[in-house]
């Protein structure tokens, strides 16, 4: 049965490092011992002021297709995870492609908050599986997200950071590698909790809208504690149920990468040790669609995935938006 399996990986984070201290400065009082008690936060990478999210994208894509030792005109498709773009229109997806002098992929861009990449990863393996067209996908999540902090929220701009993460599927003809399962879910009446909102057709850009900080993010409401434990434990045991696994199965649980309490009570409810699931907030702060891509490429950089490997994917992010996916190495 024709199935898609990862083939490499790229990462790319930009240059510019910012300590807790710096906030600590910004905002004039001690959000450091926060950050390291709650978060386990202790920098994080932000974007220069030329540097936007396709240039790292690119970075990431360029890495990826190196380490697969393909050239980009063998690219069938690029798809593109991110709710920071670099424009609202064209796609970041259609730049990389010309970028990257992919001559024969097509494009476009998905938004789905943070559950973008992996949302992005099961529609890949889909279009692997369904159309012998597409033999080779490059899957990017990409997030610059320091573009629309608002400097003075200490809720949100201690937080969130910047980077990209890619992975190249390919198609598999037979073979026990590849895509296991995946799984979808949307809780949408938490769409008015956070997210960005201004710019778009509802709230225009204007410089009214732009006093009110309606183009950058807020978090307006707190979510409740435990429902990303919940929901993501629900998952991976409905995911690991139709896979025919357990959980034990499972070499390494790539989880969001926002708070790594919640990770490792995703893990406690699991009966997995903490050890299984990697965490990179601690250097890298919050990425949002790139987080999880960039920890997989740490995973691979440090010789840690080996073949047969089954490797849990799972992201959550505004709207509310869940997407997981499993697959063999």
């Amino acid at each position: 049965m024709r199935n898609a399996v990862i083939i490499s990986s790229g990462a790319y984070a930009p240059e510019r490092v910012l300590d807790n201290l710096f906030f600590n400065e910004l905002l004039g009082e001690d959000v450091d011992s926060w950050l390291r008690v709650n978060v386990e936060i202790y920098e994080r990478r932000w974007c220069g002021s030329k540097e936007s999210a396709a240039d790292l994208c690119e970075h990431a894509a360029i890495l990826c297709l190196k380490n697969a030792s393909i050239d980009p005109e063998s690219l069938d498709l690029i798809i593109v995870a991110t709710d920071t773009p670099e424009y609202i229109s064209p796609s970041t997806a259609a730049i990389l492609q010309d970028r990257l002098k992919a001559i024969n992929a097509g494009t476009f861009d998905i938004n789905t908050a943070c559950a973008g990449f992996v949302t992005a990863l099961d529609m890949a393996a889909k279009y692997i599986q369904a159309d012998e067209s597409y033999r080779n996908v490059l899957v990017i999540g990409g997030y610059a997200m320091s573009k629309y902090l608002n400097m003075a929220d200490k809720k949100t701009v201690t937080l969130f950071a910047d980077g990209a993460g890619a992975v190249l599927l390919q198609a598999r003809e037979s073979g026990p590698e590849g895509q296991l399962g995946s799984m979808l879910k949307t809780k949408g009446e938490y769409n008015e909790w956070m997210g960005i909102y201004g710019g778009g057709s509802k709230f225009p850009v204007t410089a009214e809208s732009i006093s009110r900080h309606e183009h950058q993010l807020s978090f307006v409401r707190k979510f409740p504690k435990e429902l990303n434990a919940e929901v993501w434990t629900s998952m991976i045991m409905e995911m690991c149920q139709k896979a025919n696994i357990s959980p034990d199965d499972i070499r390494h649980y790539i989880l969001t990468q926002i708070n790594v309490h919640t990770i490792r009570e995703t893990m406690d409810r699991l009966h997995q040790p903490h050890e299984k699931a990697i965490a990179i907030m601690h250097q890298f702060g919050y990425t949002g669609s790139a987080c999880i891509p960039m920890a997989f490429h740490q995973l691979m950089e440090s010789s840690k995935i080996n073949k047969g490997d089954i490797i849990c994917f799972l992201g959550s992010g505004g709207g509310l938006a869940f997407a997981g996916t499993i697959f063999r190495y």
